[in-house]
């Protein structure tokens, strides 16, 4: 089983990142590679078992499904229904930690999933590098203290 593991510190209240993240159906708003999103059903983009539908810049389209969400934890996580990649019983978990000192958030974004053994070095660095790592570091610019 592949595994990512992605985090970063962001200079921000923990609440208020939280804010920007929690809904599914957001991520157009907050990273660089989703161009457009929506929730299928016309289910609340909070609803636990909703699916969002989004397309990438690239083109791609992916589907994914909520799979548990806690605003007192701060932590959602969701499974791939269908992606371009060839990834199989993925599941995915993003969580923020207030860190007290300074009042940030500490964020992490971590993914395990199955694939052909020969991609798992490539997907591995395109989960982390192009999505993770683009997602956080787009949060990080978002709430850059001036």
């Amino acid at each position: 089983m592949a595994k990512v593991f992605v985090s970063t510190v962001i200079d921000a209240p923990a609440a208020q990142v939280w804010a920007v993240v929690r809904d599914f159906n957001a991520l157009p708003q907050w990273t660089p590679f989703v161009a457009e999103s929506r929730i299928e059903q016309n289910a609340k983009p909070d609803q636990v078992g909703c699916v969002r539908n989004f397309r990438l810049r690239d083109g791609g389209t992916v589907r994914e499904r909520l799979l548990s969400l806690s605003d007192y934890d701060f932590a959602m996580a969701y499974a791939i229904l269908d992606s371009p990649m060839a990834v199989r019983d993925y599941v995915a978990t993003l969580r923020l930690i207030p860190v007290t000192d300074g009042d940030r958030s500490y964020v992490e974004w971590t993914a395990d999933f199955d694939c052909p053994p020969d991609r798992e070095r490539e997907l591995v660095d395109q989960i982390g590098r192009g999505f993770f790592g683009a997602g956080l570091r787009a949060l990080q610019a978002r709430f850059a203290r001036r």
